[in-house]
Protein backbone atom coordinates (compact mmCIF):
# COMPACT_ATOMS: atom_id res chain seq x y z
CA UNK A 1 0.00 0.00 0.00
CA UNK A 2 1.32 3.46 -0.90
CA UNK A 3 1.86 6.08 1.76
CA UNK A 4 -1.02 8.20 0.49
CA UNK A 5 -3.33 5.17 0.40
CA UNK A 6 -2.41 4.27 3.97
CA UNK A 7 -2.96 7.85 5.08
CA UNK A 8 -6.38 8.29 3.46
CA UNK A 9 -7.51 4.91 4.74
CA UNK A 10 -6.45 5.51 8.34
CA UNK A 11 -7.05 9.19 9.09
CA UNK A 12 -10.58 10.63 9.29
CA UNK A 13 -9.88 14.26 8.42
CA UNK A 14 -8.11 16.00 5.55
CA UNK A 15 -7.22 19.63 6.25
CA UNK A 16 -7.38 22.40 3.68
CA UNK A 17 -6.45 26.07 3.71
CA UNK A 18 -8.89 28.84 2.80
CA UNK A 19 -7.34 32.02 4.12
CA UNK A 20 -10.01 34.46 2.95
CA UNK A 21 -12.79 32.31 4.42
CA UNK A 22 -11.09 31.34 7.67
CA UNK A 23 -11.83 32.88 11.05
CA UNK A 24 -8.21 33.90 11.56
CA UNK A 25 -7.44 34.88 7.94
CA UNK A 26 -4.01 33.36 8.60
CA UNK A 27 -3.03 30.09 6.93
CA UNK A 28 0.04 29.61 9.09
CA UNK A 29 -2.00 29.82 12.28
CA UNK A 30 -4.70 27.57 10.86
CA UNK A 31 -2.25 24.91 9.71
CA UNK A 32 -0.46 25.01 13.06
CA UNK A 33 -3.74 24.38 14.86
CA UNK A 34 -4.75 21.59 12.48
CA UNK A 35 -1.43 19.82 12.89
CA UNK A 36 -1.46 20.15 16.66
CA UNK A 37 -4.96 18.64 16.59
CA UNK A 38 -3.69 15.50 14.89
CA UNK A 39 -4.59 16.13 11.23
CA UNK A 40 -2.01 14.33 9.10
CA UNK A 41 -2.65 15.74 5.63
CA UNK A 42 -2.85 19.39 4.66
CA UNK A 43 -3.84 20.62 1.22
CA UNK A 44 -2.75 24.14 0.39
CA UNK A 45 -5.49 25.63 -1.79
CA UNK A 46 -5.45 29.34 -2.57
CA UNK A 47 -7.10 30.48 -5.78
CA UNK A 48 -6.60 34.24 -5.53
CA UNK A 49 -3.06 34.67 -4.14
CA UNK A 50 0.04 35.61 -6.12
CA UNK A 51 2.79 33.07 -6.65
CA UNK A 52 5.39 34.68 -4.40
CA UNK A 53 2.91 34.85 -1.53
CA UNK A 54 1.96 31.19 -1.99
CA UNK A 55 5.58 30.09 -2.29
CA UNK A 56 6.62 31.79 0.94
CA UNK A 57 3.63 30.40 2.83
CA UNK A 58 4.20 26.91 1.47
CA UNK A 59 7.85 26.92 2.52
CA UNK A 60 6.73 27.58 6.09
CA UNK A 61 3.93 25.03 5.90
CA UNK A 62 6.30 22.41 4.43
CA UNK A 63 8.58 22.84 7.43
CA UNK A 64 5.62 22.59 9.80
CA UNK A 65 4.17 19.47 8.19
CA UNK A 66 7.55 17.77 8.07
CA UNK A 67 8.08 18.35 11.80
CA UNK A 68 4.57 17.01 12.48
CA UNK A 69 5.03 13.93 10.30
CA UNK A 70 2.19 15.11 8.06
CA UNK A 71 1.73 15.23 4.29
CA UNK A 72 1.58 18.46 2.31
CA UNK A 73 -0.40 18.52 -0.92
CA UNK A 74 -0.50 21.57 -3.18
CA UNK A 75 -3.64 22.37 -5.15
CA UNK A 76 -3.24 22.87 -8.93
CA UNK A 77 0.39 24.03 -9.09
CA UNK A 78 2.81 21.20 -9.80
CA UNK A 79 5.71 23.65 -10.08
CA UNK A 80 4.97 25.09 -6.65
CA UNK A 81 4.67 21.59 -5.20
CA UNK A 82 8.08 20.65 -6.55
CA UNK A 83 9.65 23.95 -5.53
CA UNK A 84 8.71 23.55 -1.87
CA UNK A 85 9.26 19.79 -1.66
CA UNK A 86 5.61 18.88 -1.12
CA UNK A 87 4.42 15.29 -1.01
CA UNK A 88 1.74 15.66 -3.63
CA UNK A 89 -0.28 17.80 -5.99
CA UNK A 90 -4.05 17.80 -6.43
CA UNK A 91 -5.53 18.68 -9.81
CA UNK A 92 -9.00 19.23 -11.20
CA UNK A 93 -10.69 18.09 -14.38
CA UNK A 94 -9.80 21.35 -16.15
CA UNK A 95 -6.19 21.62 -14.99
CA UNK A 96 -3.15 20.14 -16.71
CA UNK A 97 -3.89 16.53 -17.70
CA UNK A 98 -2.72 13.95 -15.21
CA UNK A 99 -0.27 12.52 -17.73
CA UNK A 100 1.36 15.92 -18.20
CA UNK A 101 1.66 16.41 -14.45
CA UNK A 102 3.23 12.95 -14.16
CA UNK A 103 5.80 13.84 -16.82
CA UNK A 104 6.73 16.98 -14.91
CA UNK A 105 6.74 15.45 -11.43
CA UNK A 106 7.95 11.94 -12.17
CA UNK A 107 7.77 9.87 -9.02
CA UNK A 108 8.45 12.84 -6.74
CA UNK A 109 4.78 13.65 -6.12
CA UNK A 110 1.59 11.78 -5.43
CA UNK A 111 -1.13 13.00 -7.77
CA UNK A 112 -4.74 13.41 -6.73
CA UNK A 113 -7.56 14.13 -9.16
CA UNK A 114 -10.97 15.62 -8.42
CA UNK A 115 -13.83 13.53 -9.76
CA UNK A 116 -17.55 14.19 -10.00
CA UNK A 117 -18.99 11.08 -11.67
CA UNK A 118 -18.47 7.33 -11.98
CA UNK A 119 -16.99 7.86 -15.45
CA UNK A 120 -14.40 10.28 -14.11
CA UNK A 121 -13.51 7.94 -11.23
CA UNK A 122 -12.96 5.03 -13.61
CA UNK A 123 -10.92 7.26 -15.90
CA UNK A 124 -8.78 8.48 -12.99
CA UNK A 125 -7.94 4.89 -12.04
CA UNK A 126 -7.14 3.99 -15.65
CA UNK A 127 -4.85 7.00 -16.02
CA UNK A 128 -2.92 6.29 -12.84
CA UNK A 129 -4.15 8.74 -10.23
CA UNK A 130 -2.78 7.96 -6.78
CA UNK A 131 -6.00 9.06 -5.11
CA UNK A 132 -9.19 10.91 -5.99
CA UNK A 133 -11.39 13.59 -4.56
CA UNK A 134 -15.07 12.65 -4.49
CA UNK A 135 -17.53 15.51 -4.56
CA UNK A 136 -18.86 18.01 -4.03
CA UNK A 137 -21.07 15.85 -1.84
CA UNK A 138 -23.22 18.80 -0.80
CA UNK A 139 -23.58 22.36 -2.03
CA UNK A 140 -20.42 24.37 -1.40
CA UNK A 141 -19.28 27.96 -1.82
CA UNK A 142 -15.61 27.66 -0.91
CA UNK A 143 -14.52 27.97 -4.55
CA UNK A 144 -15.86 29.63 -7.68
CA UNK A 145 -17.37 27.79 -10.64
CA UNK A 146 -17.91 24.61 -8.68
CA UNK A 147 -20.11 21.93 -10.20
CA UNK A 148 -23.46 20.91 -8.80
CA UNK A 149 -23.45 18.57 -5.80
CA UNK A 150 -22.93 14.94 -6.78
CA UNK A 151 -24.68 13.65 -3.68
CA UNK A 152 -24.26 10.55 -1.60
CA UNK A 153 -25.05 8.20 -4.47
CA UNK A 154 -21.72 8.96 -6.14
CA UNK A 155 -19.93 8.48 -2.82
CA UNK A 156 -21.66 5.09 -2.52
CA UNK A 157 -20.49 4.15 -6.00
CA UNK A 158 -16.85 5.01 -5.34
CA UNK A 159 -16.78 3.27 -1.96
CA UNK A 160 -18.20 0.09 -3.48
CA UNK A 161 -16.55 0.01 -6.91
CA UNK A 162 -13.34 2.05 -7.16
CA UNK A 163 -10.12 0.57 -5.84
CA UNK A 164 -8.42 3.89 -5.14
CA UNK A 165 -7.98 5.81 -1.90
CA UNK A 166 -10.26 8.84 -1.84
CA UNK A 167 -11.27 11.85 0.16
CA UNK A 168 -14.88 13.04 0.29
CA UNK A 169 -15.23 16.81 -0.08
CA UNK A 170 -17.73 19.59 -0.65
CA UNK A 171 -20.17 21.12 1.80
CA UNK A 172 -19.24 18.69 4.57
CA UNK A 173 -19.90 20.08 8.04
CA UNK A 174 -20.15 18.73 11.56
CA UNK A 175 -23.88 18.02 11.20
CA UNK A 176 -23.51 15.82 8.09
CA UNK A 177 -20.05 14.29 8.65
CA UNK A 178 -21.41 11.06 10.16
CA UNK A 179 -23.59 10.61 7.08
CA UNK A 180 -20.49 10.86 4.88
CA UNK A 181 -18.68 8.22 6.93
CA UNK A 182 -21.77 6.01 6.92
CA UNK A 183 -21.73 6.05 3.12
CA UNK A 184 -18.22 4.66 2.90
CA UNK A 185 -15.80 7.56 3.24
CA UNK A 186 -12.81 6.84 5.46
CA UNK A 187 -11.41 10.36 5.08
CA UNK A 188 -13.35 13.60 4.69
CA UNK A 189 -12.30 17.16 3.95
CA UNK A 190 -14.01 20.00 5.77
CA UNK A 191 -12.83 23.44 4.67
CA UNK A 192 -14.78 26.19 6.45
CA UNK A 193 -16.10 23.46 8.71
CA UNK A 194 -12.65 23.56 10.28
CA UNK A 195 -10.87 26.83 9.48
CA UNK A 196 -14.05 28.89 9.73
CA UNK A 197 -14.15 28.24 13.45
CA UNK A 198 -12.47 30.35 16.12
CA UNK A 199 -11.20 27.32 18.05
CA UNK A 200 -9.83 24.93 15.44
CA UNK A 201 -8.39 22.53 18.00
CA UNK A 202 -11.69 22.07 19.77
CA UNK A 203 -13.50 21.75 16.45
CA UNK A 204 -11.15 19.03 15.21
CA UNK A 205 -11.45 17.15 18.49
CA UNK A 206 -15.25 17.16 18.17
CA UNK A 207 -15.09 16.07 14.53
CA UNK A 208 -12.72 13.21 15.24
CA UNK A 209 -15.03 11.91 17.94
CA UNK A 210 -17.76 11.50 15.32
CA UNK A 211 -15.64 8.74 13.82
CA UNK A 212 -14.58 7.48 17.25
CA UNK A 213 -11.15 9.08 16.98
CA UNK A 214 -9.44 11.40 19.44
CA UNK A 215 -6.85 13.92 18.32
CA UNK A 216 -3.34 13.08 19.43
Amino acid sequence: MSKIAHLLNTTPLYGMTAEDLSFSHDNISDVSDMLESGIKVIQYREKEKNYRYMYEQCLKIREMTRKAGAFLIIDDHVDLALAVGADGVHIGQEDLPLEAVRRIAGDRLFIGLSTHSPEQALDAKKRGADYIGVGPIYETHTKKNVCAPVGLSYLDYVAQNIDLPFVAIGGIKKHNLKEVYDHGAKCACLVTGIVGNKDIKQTVSELMQIRGWLSE
